[in-house]
């Protein structure tokens, strides 16, 4: 029931069986239900099942690790009985159908100004000549939104390119006509943009604040790092311009919040340093994420440089840990995230709500699954003006489900990970398994030491 035809991978980008992605490490799968762990203080287990971490003493570890190992003299199942951990199943096989709509994000201009070398938008065009969202197509979205929510729910209308920025007008008419819609719904209403920083001015700010954007602002490191793969489309670098350009929204923040997203890729993994530069520059979150897909293939990461990213990963998480157990805030995007996930036991079927109550709508209007989608006949979900193509999204749906991903059922991390994003695993694969699972088993053993070291963090945030 797949909406669609994947071409063949080639060996650098298939699933790595598991015996050779991360074997003899501490993250590797050894069960589905179980993934044992240490910290200094004592051994812990997570529950797959609900996201559930649990103190172990001496002799239910040892029982625990016995179990899990293929030809161990008890089956875990019972195991985890006995010591109560069991429970019936959170998530089963049936997939989410027919969602209610309650997120978008409007490509409102399909071009850029700048030609980043990985660009998932094919430098902001999405491999079509350049376009714009007309005015009417926006309002339209705008309202489909809004009226298919009803008093008391919370909808969010987002901004994308390409460069939104370029379409500043029909930014400004669609969140003005937002806020009055809700208004007089009774609905919550939330905007956000993510932008390149180039054209940014200081009634944006203004704009922004008064309307509580969060606003994402793409930088790839500090100078020449993110010169080199963010250049304006003449080839010169871009940095210092979009400082100067960023400071009165990094001086404005009130209602509004502004964050820094990093795209690393082979060629800017220095993370610490990144890390604390725009911290101190002021920007509200600073969160990385790695380049799995790009359609020219450049920059993609591969096994050896997502290595490294994630002993960068883990150091800015232990940078972390040392500011919050100080009583100081660190915003490392990445690591709050996972903080507060593995806290309320985030269990999930899906990676995201892409194709479910997100979607994507092109400056033609059509809706695919999320904005990475846009133009591509894999995600397609019908248009603004037709409705949501129900049968499509239940199909999409319906086989994105975790439980029908390899090798997901198999992994430990499934429910906090969820599948890897649709996009990149369809036109990509799963390159990332490994570096995925140390990170969420450097994730926990840090949740076991903050709960002990700050436990108000958790209760007070």
């Amino acid at each position: 029931m797949s909406l669609v035809s994947i071409s063949p991978l080639s060996p650098d980008q298939r699933v790595l069986p598991f015996a050779a992605a991360d074997s003899g490490l501490p993250s590797a799968p050894v069960h589905p239900d179980v993934h044992v762990f240490e910290t200094d203080l004592g051994p812990h287990v997570f529950v797959v099942n609900g996201s559930q971490v649990y103190g172990l003493g001496p002799s239910e570890h040892t029982r625990l690790l016995a179990a899990i190992h293929p030809e161990g003299p008890e089956r875990v199942e019972l195991v985890m009985k006995d010591l109560m951990l069991e429970a019936p199943p959170f998530i089963d096989d049936s997939p989410v159908t027919s969602p209610p709509l309650r997120a978008i994000s409007l490509a409102v201009a399909q071009k850029c100004n700048m030609g980043c070398t990985y660009c998932y938008a094919q430098e902001g065009d999405f491999g079509g000549p350049a376009k714009a969202m007309p005015m009417a197509v926006a309002l339209a979205a705008v309202e489909r939104l809004v009226e298919g929510a009803q008093s008391g729910d919370r909808v969010n209308l987002a901004f994308l390119g390409g460069e939104p920025l370029i379409a500043r007008k029909v930014i400004r008419a669609a969140t003005e006509t937002a806020a009055k819609l809700a208004e007089a719904r009774r609905i919550r209403i939330g905007f956000s943009i993510t932008t390149n920083g180039t054209l940014l001015t200081s009634d944006d700010a203004d704009f922004f604040d008064h309307h509580g954007f969060a606003v994402s602002i793409s930088l790839d490191g500090i100078g020449a790092a993110h010169d080199r793969q963010r250049p304006f489309k003449g080839g010169h670098g871009s940095f210092e311009h979009i400082l100067d350009r960023v400071q009165p929204l990094l001086a404005r923040q009130g209602r509004m919040q502004v964050s820094a997203r990093v795209t690393v890729t082979p060629g800017n993994l220095e993370l610490t340093r990144t890390l604390a530069e725009l911290v101190a520059l002021g920007f509200h979150s600073v969160g990385f994420s790695p380049m799995l897909s790009a359609p020219s293939r450049r920059d993609e990461m591969n096994r050896d440089a997502l290595a490294v990213m994630l002993k960068q990963m883990i150091a800015c998480g232990q940078e972390f840990e040392r500011a919050m157990s100080a009583g100081v805030r660190y915003p490392f995007a990445n690591m709050v995230n996972a903080m507060k996930e593995i806290h309320r036991g985030t269990h999930r079927p899906y990676p995201c709500g892409a194709g479910a109550g997100y979607l994507g709508v092109s400056a033609e209007g059509d809706f695919s699954a999320c904005h990475r989608f846009v133009n591509d006949e894999a995600g397609a979900m019908g248009s603004v003006k037709a409705g949501v193509d129900r049968a499509r999204q239940n199909s999409w749906l319906w086989s994105r489900h975790v439980h029908r991903q390899e090798p997901c059922r198999s992994c430990w991390a499934r429910y906090l990970c969820g599948g890897g994003c649709h996009h990149e695993v369809i036109h990509r694969g799963r390159p990332a398994c490994a570096y995925i699972r140390g990170w969420l088993h450097y994730c926990l053993q840090a949740y076991v030491r903050l709960l002990d070291r700050r436990p108000d963090y958790f209760t007070n945030g």
